[in-house]
């Protein structure tokens, strides 16, 4: 492309805005270059870290959720344009195939928090964090939105409790994340569940209603002729994030707070061996592609 082509163009773009293209080419001729550290926000991004505690590998551990927090966006980037664009397979098996790199990157990288802090000094400082915890992540809740419709966010308990006509306020009363931090028998509410609803409910309800009808789920359960391809890489996705990730998460909680049997309560107050395992949890995304065995040994193993 000759640079009269580029000028030209550019000129186009900006007069069909209504705007002057001279004022943004001489913008341009001033305009200092790029470069990484502003690009990325280097400067600000690692001074994101805020340790409570003198303990050396907090701040260890708060860039490792961070990270995970940016992996999650980049989950939330990918799944967006499936759901919101026309279905072009070709395009579902690439995105799908970096869903996947994601959450395997994600389930190796728990061996930084099994591996990369002090036993002593992690269960001393994380009394500090109490009552945060990654339950409140709301990326996390986000992607389950986008990916599945909400009743396979109700586990078998809830599915006793709902009605046949549920609202989308009475699945998010019954969903399954929401007994890790609530009594149903008194309805008593632990801190961070309060927190986390105060916050994220709202969004999180606005989104369903928005993804309603439209979720991954959805367009699965509309193709007419879903390949063989595109169902593996579907029920890898599945099992990925819904089973061999949490199971991993399980094992590295069991490493901290139970490794010597002493069974320490969670920052946010929850049951974590019951809570954490995928068999508990009973989240699918997809669960129409499984066999009925196979949803009868969900969890069982990575």
């Amino acid at each position: 492309m000759t640079n009269e082509k580029i000028i030209n163009d550019i000129e186009t773009k900006y007069l069909q805005l209504g705007e002057n293209p001279e004022t943004y080419l001489k913008g341009l001729l001033h305009a200092k270059p790029i470069n990484y550290w502003d690009y990325v926000e280097a400067d600000t991004l690692l001074s994101l870290q805020k340790p409570r505690t003198n303990f050396k590998d907090e701040e260890i551990f708060i860039m490792y959720h961070q990270v995970t927090e940016l992996f999650l966006k980049m989950m939330v980037h990918e799944i967006k344009q499936l759901v919101y664009e026309p279905f072009n397979e070709t395009i579902w098996l690439e995105k799908l195939d970096r869903l996947n790199r994601y959450t395997n990157m994600l389930i190796g990288s728990f061996d930084v928090m099994k591996y990369g802090m002090n036993y002593d000094d992690y269960n001393t400082f994380r009394s500090s964090l109490t009552p945060a915890s990654g339950f409140q992540s709301v990326t996390f809740r986000l992607i389950e939105i986008y990916c599945t419709r909400l009743v396979n966010l109700i586990n078998e308990e809830g599915k006793q409790r709902i009605s046949d006509t549920p609202t989308t306020e009475e699945y998010f009363e019954h969903i399954y994340w929401k007994d890790a931090g609530l009594n149903r028998k008194t309805g008593k509410k632990s801190l961070t569940l309060l927190q986390f609803e105060e916050k994220c409910l709202d969004r999180l309800v606005a989104m369903a209603n928005k993804t309603k009808g439209s979720t991954l789920e959805d367009k699965v359960l509309k193709m007419q002729n879903c390949s063989e391809a595109l169902k593996t890489k579907l029920k890898e996705f599945d099992h990925l994030y819904n089973v061999a990730w949490p199971l991993v998460h399980l094992e590295t909680a069991q490493h901290y707070l139970d490794l010597k049997g002493e069974n320490k309560a969670a920052t946010g107050g929850s049951e974590w061996k019951k809570y954490l395992h995928p068999k508990f949890q009973q989240r699918k995304f997809f669960p129409t592609l499984w066999s009925e065995d196979e949803i009868t040994n969900w969890g069982n193993n990575k």
